[in-house]
């Protein structure tokens, strides 16, 4: 079911992002003056080299991570050069995230991570557009294993039930750190499937990636080396 709104609008805006590391006198630039948009409804990929800054800017983006210059905006609320609190509630109601290191609490089964998620929205989220746990579970391919804990799982499940997690406050925006990394042909589509959903359901969708078959998925996809957006 679509979003209501301008489905053309920009739902997420960087502008000028610089991002850069210092280890002694050393200084790493490893993002320099990038700029990009997303839509909704629209799925971006970001690819590049290992090192061109592709999860420094997807953690910018997300504002897990704070950009040096530039800023970012998600459905028209600041998320950049904010306190870290703040930073959080906009991620809690506007932004799913799902990075490599996965973004499931080992103790918690999987309806626990979900509900810990949704918790973090439960005074200003609107829970009546939100799918039910038990659905949200069935949507991506898990609806028996919702007592399961996350070492329970295959790899291909893991996957999954991290997708759930991201999306379980039905995000305006979906940031996915190689999403599809180490899962084989068949668990790849899968995963690619229910991202293209998520995109088909109005959220603005925005992959960094290596895959071939994620960019194929792709409306648009954006080059980025040494930090900079290459034509």
């Amino acid at each position: 079911m679509g979003r209501t709104g301008d489905a053309t609008a920009d739902i997420l805006t960087a502008r000028d992002l610089y991002r850069f590391y210092r280890s002694g006198r050393e200084e790493t630039l490893a993002l320099r003056g990038v700029s990009l948009s997303l839509r909704r409804g629209e799925t971006l990929a970001v690819i590049g080299p290992s090192g061109s800054g592709k999860s420094t800017l997807l953690a910018c983006l997300a504002g897990l991570d704070e950009p040096d210059g530039g800023y970012v905006y998600v459905g028209g609320e600041r998320v950049s050069h904010l306190p870290e609190g703040e930073r959080a509630r906009v991620r809690a109601r506007r932004i799913g995230v799902l990075l490599q290191s996965g973004n499931l609490l080992p103790h918690l089964d999987l309806d626990g991570n979900i509900r810990l998620a949704r918790s973090a929205t439960r005074a200003s989220g609107d829970p009546s557009r939100r799918p039910g746990i038990d659905e949200l579970l069935e949507q991506v391919g898990l609806g028996t294993r919702g007592r399961a804990l996350p070492r329970e799982l295959a790899g291909g499940e893991r996957a999954r039930a991290g997708l759930a997690v991201a999306v379980a406050n039905e995000p305006d925006v979906l940031l996915a750190d190689e999403p599809t990394g180490e899962l084989d042909g068949p668990t790849e589509q899968r995963i690619l499937d229910l991202l293209q959903d998520r995109a088909r359901r109005g959220a603005g969708v925005l992959l960094v990636t290596h895959s071939r078959q994620a960019v194929r998925i792709a409306d648009r996809v954006i080059a980025l080396r040494d930090g900079r957006i290459r034509p």
